[in-house]
């Protein structure tokens, strides 16, 4: 059914909320999985808060004689990229730096875990064993002097293995019975070390084994994001930002009713609160919308987290843990949203456009069959692309091959390069079929240079191209346009 009237949307989308979390015939099945990113775990005060919204929810499945909750963490903030350094000065033959920075992130474990629990000699037990393992891994490092994906990997892992044990050790010393599973045992993958995907069969078998009996039991069961392993056991990940993608497995696997994705912000905004301090926040928005927004920047979901969500209809929350009282962002396909309605606007920085002007696109074809080749060589992502009838624009964010991609491009096409670019998107779903949109679009951003513009591949993306020292304004200037008078209803707080 699709709804067009504010009210009608509005009393739907409480229906279903309500029938989500009070057993409903509109339920998948009755267990949730909860995702706690970096900074919902950073220290011992956000760990103690981790474990009091995690009690709201068991006590809340135990009322309704419900499976616990599954929990999947990330690292705690920013020990992810400390990791990552460390490999790095491991391999550069920096190892007393390495060691020094081990030394750091070992201090800063220990002290959540001193603070944090009452008894803390397993907990400090399994850090120090956690450092030995990372000690080895930069001797190894340091004689091979190799950092491939596969090392990266063994060093990164680290992180959600040093959080979720002490969140586990805290949680049962406080009450709540929880089993620490360690997620390599759990989800199998392929050998795409940095980037791997799972062996859905296997991976489905084992946490229906191993992980639905104990929440069935009422007991918690508390893993981590990010990592997996090979059948073989080597040690691997998804990407950054993959703790999301692990939970959306981990619950499409399980049947659950909801994936909760806990943040340190109240939901999907409608821009960077950083840039737009008065970003209103999002009440429901579609699996498309949401996952657009992803990919064109918003830092709050994972763009791969919306694949095995869609697969399996599962609605995904996005959820402030230091504000577990805001309802967040309802992200799901069952209650439609405003057709030709901007939801937000999300940017990237870092960007480079990579400008091809020949004359072999005219009346030929084939042309930009071996444009993609190049960028597929190179494992190269093309972000937004526009062409016209002799040059084609794309941008990439991933500069790590550009010199070779250029020197490849020149054989076919004179090549131009603009570098410190920044991509911003207006997203809605069906703006593109809404007359006034694009209008508005460049209207309110009437003095900035465009670079490039990409509409028309998407219903529910204008995006365009911008110099980074322009798109604070710019995404400021949306804001105004689209939303200064928007008053709360069924779709914005």
């Amino acid at each position: 059914m699709i709804l067009r009237k504010v009210e009608d949307f509005t009393s739907t989308f409480f229906l279903f909320t309500f029938a989500l979390f009070f057993n409903s015939p509109v339920k998948f099945s009755n267990m949730h999985v909860m995702k706690f990113g970096g900074t919902s775990v950073e220290d011992a005060v956000a760990m103690q808060n981790v474990i009091g919204v995690v009690r709201t929810q068991l006590e809340q499945a135990r009322r309704q004689n419900h499976p616990a909750p599954m929990v999947v963490v990330s690292a705690c903030a920013g020990i992810t990229n400390k990791l990552i350094k460390l490999a790095e000065l491991a391999v550069g033959s920096k190892r007393d730096e390495a060691l020094a920075l081990l030394s750091e992130i070992s201090a800063h474990h220990l002290n959540v875990a001193t603070t944090l629990l009452k008894n803390r000699a397993k907990a400090v037990q399994f850090i120090e064993k956690l450092t030995q393992d990372l000690q080895m891994l930069i001797n190894a490092a340091d004689v091979f002097g190799e950092l491939s994906p596969r090392v990266i990997d063994a060093f990164a892992s680290h992180g959600e293995l040093f959080s979720s044990f002490i969140l586990a050790e805290a949680m049962n010393e406080q009450g709540i019975k929880t089993a620490w599973k360690d997620a390599r045992t759990l989800l199998i993958t392929n050998e795409n070390f940095g980037k791997a995907e799972p062996l859905w069969s296997i991976s489905e078998k084992k946490l229906k084994e191993e992980v639905a009996p104990l929440l069935n039991e009422g007991k918690v069961v508390l893993s981590q994001g990010y990592i997996g392993a090979t059948q073989s056991g080597k040690t691997t990940t998804l990407g950054r930002g993959g703790s999301d993608y692990s939970a959306a497995i981990f619950g499409a696997m399980l049947d659950a009713t909801a994936i909760q994705i806990w943040t340190d912000v109240d939901g999907v905004l409608t821009a960077d609160p950083r840039l737009v301090p008065d970003a209103r926040r999002l009440k429901v928005m579609t699996f498309n919308e949401a996952a657009e927004l992803a990919y064109s920047g918003a830092k709050v979901l994972h763009p791969s987290t919306i694949r095995p969500a869609v697969a399996k209809n599962i609605p995904v929350y996005v959820l402030n843990s230091k504000r577990p009282d805001c309802e967040g962002t309802l992200i799901t396909n069952t209650v439609d949203s405003f057709e030709g309605m901007v939801k937000s606007i999300a940017h990237k920085k870092g960007q480079t456009i990579i400008n091809l002007t020949t004359t072999q696109m005219l009346g030929t074809y084939g042309f930009l069959r071996k444009v993609a080749e190049v960028f597929e060589k190179y494992e190269t992502a093309i972000d937004m692309i526009s062409t016209s009838e002799v040059s084609v624009s794309l941008t990439i964010g991933d500069k790590t091959n550009l010199t070779k991609i250029v020197e490849e491009l020149e054989r076919i096409a004179e090549v131009e390069i603009e570098k410190n670019i920044a991509t911003i998107s207006v997203v809605g779903d069906s703006i593109r079929r809404s007359p006034g949109i694009a209008a508005r679009v460049f209207q309110a951003i009437s003095d900035i240079n465009v670079k490039m513009i990409s509409q028309g591949a998407s219903e529910i993306n204008i995006g365009f191209a911008v110099d980074e020292s322009d798109m604070e304004k710019a995404v400021r200037l949306l804001h105004e346009a689209f939303f200064a008078e928007v008053k709360e209803g069924a779709i914005f707080a």
